[in-house]
């Protein structure tokens, strides 16, 4: 099988899930656990929290490309041999065979998926105090979910099926989004503080923002009864549905809709980082062949950040309309998807069985806002633990035209020397699921995965993760020194 076929069925089963029942959720970040927070991360730190870009133990710093990308859900699982194997379309995948449901769940349902390139970027630092950096990301993201299980089993298993006949279901609120966009970041940051034993640093990116194509959906209020598997009543609910103009005329391969500049916002990230730092007794070890050796000798830092503050306009397609649900009498077969029907055709069949409710003509896309906390204990110089939590900022109901973050809770003890470093991330989502993985920086190559360890005791999967990046790092060769830095000039 060629290597392009079979790399377009992996990405595909990357969203089969989203595709499956149109939710979505997103971790939504440039970031490995543990590694984005080292001292180590140089340009790749920048994302999570720009004053991370001050005091670091590079000169410069350039990232030639990378690349974090994930995909998960809550409802549906997989065996390992759709993952090695991946279908050529959803039509052939049989249940209980190539995909499990979780049909007895108790909670709400939600699916996510994200990828995110970083293209050539850089970091320069000024002096020891103050550094700038320059960063070009593409990001692409779908999330949404909170559909209750029976509301995901109703309309999961063989739609319209008469066993759900006669019960009435509520959806009080369930969303869909997706947003493809460029961002330019440029970042200062600096050294507020030195005192020997306190350090403080802010920093702040500032981004253009370039739209690509967006779209959501948002169901708010529904309440429906089957009463056969060709007549239904939905009592309320309201359908809040939007997509740009690009979306409508979209081509395939994909990437061809790809353009630099197009519909323009702007975004900021702001961030600032707090180090204890014991006092120096004159013999710790000093290495001058780094530059600015003294970067990782606190003891403990503390960094607090707020990331992708912004929006984008976009003008609407005429044909996205909110809709008005209520109806005595639909023919639920009607409702489903039919064979070789794009997803345009089916919104513009369904929407003549509704009535149209007044819309603006563009609609603001928010970029998934989040505020991220972490806590990086230094053991003995080679040895840390780093503590993070990462918290959407705008996942609620309220505004539809967005996408955000899953929030998550991650411990990651690691080992990092000047050339080789070693992570093993272990996280908590909101969901509830826990994920441990590992990761790897070999002087220029990191690579890792926050999925990789659980995902290896699990018989079935329904989520996972990566991350590979390139760098260039300056080399400078010399002995390591003992004893005072002032004694060594």
């Amino acid at each position: 099988m060629p290597f392009k076929v079979k790399l377009l069925r992996h990405l595909r089963l990357l969203f089969i899930t989203i595709c499956f029942f149109g939710s979505y959720k997103a971790k939504a970040q440039f970031t490995l656990g543990g590694y984005s927070n080292s001292h180590y991360a140089g340009i790749h730190g920048v994302p999570n929290n720009p004053a991370m870009a001050a005091g670091t133990h590079y000169k410069w710093d350039v990232n030639i490309a990378g690349i974090n990308a994930a995909a998960g859900n809550t409802y549906i699982r997989f065996p390992r041999s759709i993952l090695l194997h991946p279908p050529d379309s959803l039509e052939g995948m049989r249940k209980n065979r190539d995909y499990f449901l979780d049909t007895a769940g108790t909670g709400r349902q939600f699916a996510w998926g994200n990828v995110d390139v970083m293209m050539p970027s850089v970091l320069y630092s000024i002096d020891e105090l103050s550094a700038v950096a320059f960063t070009w990301r593409v990001r692409a993201m779908a999330n949404g979910g909170n559909i209750t299980s029976d509301v995901a089993n109703f309309f999961a298993q063989d739609f319209p099926n008469p066993a759900f006949a006669n019960k009435r279901y509520d959806m009080e609120w369930g969303n869909g989004s997706f947003h493809w966009w460029n961002e330019f970041g440029l970042t200062y940051a600096r050294v507020l503080k030195d005192d020997g034993n306190t350090v403080f640093k802010a920093g702040a990116t500032l981004k253009l923002l370039s739209g690509i194509g967006a779209g959501y959906a948002q169901v708010e209020g529904a309440s429906f009864v089957m009463n056969s598997r060709t007549a239904g009543e939905i009592s309320d609910g309201t359908l809040k549905m939007g997509y740009s103009d690009a979306l409508a005329r979209w081509d395939r391969p994909n990437l061809s809709n790809y353009k630099v500049f197009g519909n323009m916002g702007v975004g900021m990230d702001v961030g600032i980082t707090y180090e204890w730092r014991e006092a120096i007794d004159g013999l710790t070890g000093y290495d001058d062949s780094q530059w600015n050796p003294e970067a990782d000798d606190y003891r403990l830092r503390i960094g607090v950040s707020i990331t992708d503050l912004g929006s984008i306009t976009y003008k609407k397609d005429p044909n996205s309309k909110d809709l008005d649900l209520r109806t005595e009498n639909v023919n639920t077969s009607d409702l489903r998807l039919r064979n070789n029907e794009g997803w345009q055709q089916y919104y513009r069949r369904i929407s003549t069985y509704f009535n149209e409710l007044p819309t603006e003509e563009k609609f603001r896309m928010n970029t998934p806002a989040a505020l991220n906390i972490t806590a990086d204990y230094n053991i003995d110089g080679r040895f840390f633990v780093n503590a993070g939590g990462r918290m959407a900022l705008n996942a609620g109901k309220f505004d539809p035209s967005k996408t955000y973050v899953i929030s998550y809770f991650q411990v990651t003890p690691r080992y990092d020397a000047r050339f080789v470093g070693g992570y093993l991330p272990m996280s908590v989502n909101r969901n509830g699921q826990f994920d441990a993985g590992v990761g790897l920086r070999l002087g220029p190559l990191v690579i890792g995965s926050t999925t990789m360890l659980s995902n290896l005791f699990q018989k079935n999967k329904n989520r996972l993760d990566g991350f590979l990046a390139l760098r260039i790092i300056p080399i400078k060769r010399g002995a390591d020194k003992v004893g005072c830095p002032g004694t060594n000039f």
